[in-house]
């Protein structure tokens, strides 16, 4: 296993790092389950745990807490809050009044006293930066949390939430959390530029692109993946963006079979390469799942590897830039333009 500093902070964390999504009824997984993965990804250096309070509604948290009992100090863990937790408008976004609530419920549901890393799941445009910020500083000045950072937030916010932390004499987000992939990389364009300007540790989610870049999607082959049984838009070959995913898989999936490599080793270590990215972080849902993910952790591709990947998906391109979570909200609602 590599280790990357985060960002500015002096944590060191492994290039690999667990997330928990699947951990719970979205994964189906108990908690043996669970604790069989932790202790994997533990034995094979893995450092960092992410995890969600909007996971499997609070579950993933429970059985990750549970897993890592004992051996908390070893663990630079992180959790992420603002997603809708119930019916109730109140129970989702970035305002003092909720964000207290959703971190001593995470602090609760984790067993521990403090979160190593608090990320902001989405933007909320219905709260303002300084809101958000003013809160995130005290927690950490309380000790309940020791850093923040921001998740799936379009460069132009991320610039925006680092101006107001500096304009209103608050701590800043120290890491962003996009999502990358062989398949999607249109933050190149921007958002990794801004993270490098601003020192900001990067952890990358869906380096696999939702299991199309695992092995398990090929052409001519039925599609029977977890994540395709609760999103079947997204891998529905007779649509053209997905027929494009497929053209480039089957493409990259050759030149990882010339170059001696899955294609799991050669889609982590793709996004890994990056001088920008810190971490890419997996998401297994099985032991078999985690072992055939770690094999990528000591992966080099040649410039010659990467210049052919290059060639089969464009730098800056997004096959599939409907399914980003970055959009700015007038784009998505009408009323919000035309007002």
């Amino acid at each position: 296993m590599q280790y990357r500093t985060l960002g500015s902070t002096g944590v060191q964390v492994s290039t690999l790092a667990l997330g928990a999504m699947n951990f719970g009824s979205i994964g189906r997984t108990t908690q043996d389950d669970a604790t069989a993965i932790v202790d994997a990804a533990l034995a094979a250096g893995i450092n960092l745990i992410d995890t969600a309070d909007r996971y499997s509604d609070g579950e993933s948290e429970r059985l990750v807490g549970q897993a890592i009992s004992g051996r908390r100090d070893d663990i630079v863990l992180a959790t992420k809050a603002t997603m809708p937790m119930g019916e109730e408008r109140n129970h989702r976004g970035g305002s003092r009044r909720w964000l207290t609530t959703a971190l001593d419920d995470s602090l609760r549901r984790l067993d521990v006293d403090h979160i190593d890393l608090y990320q902001m799941h989405r933007w909320d445009p219905a709260t303002s930066d300084e809101e958000t910020l003013s809160a995130l500083t005290d927690f950490q000045r309380a000790g309940k949390i020791r850093y923040f950072g921001s998740s799936t937030f379009p460069a132009y916010r991320i610039v925006q939430a680092q101006w107001a932390a500096r304009e209103h004499h608050l701590t800043r987000y120290v890491t962003e959390q996009p999502g990358y992939s062989i398949l999607q990389r249109g933050i190149e364009t921007h958002v990794l530029p801004v993270t490098e300007q601003y020192r900001m540790g990067v952890l990358v989610w869906s380096p696999l692109a939702s299991g199309w870049l695992s092995g398990a999607i090929r052409a001519g082959s039925e599609i029977t993946t977890s994540r395709s049984q609760f999103m079947p838009d997204r891998f529905d070959t007779g649509t053209p963006v997905n027929r494009a995913k497929l053209d480039a898989v089957e493409q990259l999936a050759k030149l990882a079979d010339q170059a001696g490599l899955t294609l799991i080793q050669l889609a982590l270590a793709f996004v890994t390469t990056h001088p920008a990215v810190t971490s890419a972080i997996i998401g297994p849902r099985t032991l078999d799942h985690l072992h055939s993910q770690l094999a990528a952790a000591d992966t080099v591709l040649s410039p010659d590897l990467l210049d052919a990947i290059d060639a089969i998906v464009p730098p800056g391109t997004d096959l599939a830039p409907a399914e980003k979570h970055d959009t700015p909200p007038a784009l998505l609602d009408p009323a919000l333009r035309r007002r």
